[in-house]
């Protein structure tokens, strides 16, 4: 699969973090974005399915502190968001810090194979 290829390539991780790190991202996309403006996403993405099946649950602190903060609302929410992806990439044996390197990566996959309008509608629910 073309996207695991450049995570594995680019950051070092083995297919299972690549694959766990990319499809924990696309859960929250599908998470905040919806299930129309999501099937934009994911027609752009081969093996969208797999990818979603693979992903870690975001339970444990980043999960909790994710919660928590998404009660906060306002730019709570973002800082929630991607605390959860914390906790999710942490159960992959990844740190924190992966996730800021993980969603550049998907967001240039996104844009070459959905272009701009895609990709500008992905990276609006992960900044």
């Amino acid at each position: 699969m073309e996207i695991l290829n450049m995570l594995t390539d680019q950051l070092g991780v083995t297919e299972e973090q690549a694959k766990g790190g990319a499809g924990a991202v696309f859960n929250l996309a599908k998470e905040k974005l919806g299930d129309a403006n999501f099937s934009k996403v994911a027609e752009a993405v081969p093996g969208m399915d797999d990818l979603l099946g693979a992903a870690p649950a975001s339970g444990g602190l980043g999960g909790m502190i994710g919660g928590l903060a998404s009660k906060l609302g306002g730019g709570a929410g973002k800082l929630g968001s991607l605390a959860s992806l914390a906790g999710g990439f942490k159960g992959l044996g990844l740190d924190s810090g992966m996730v800021g390197k993980f969603i550049p990566i998907i967001l240039t996959f996104v844009q070459s194979k959905g272009g701009d309008s895609i990709k500008s509608l992905l990276a609006g629910v992960l900044k």
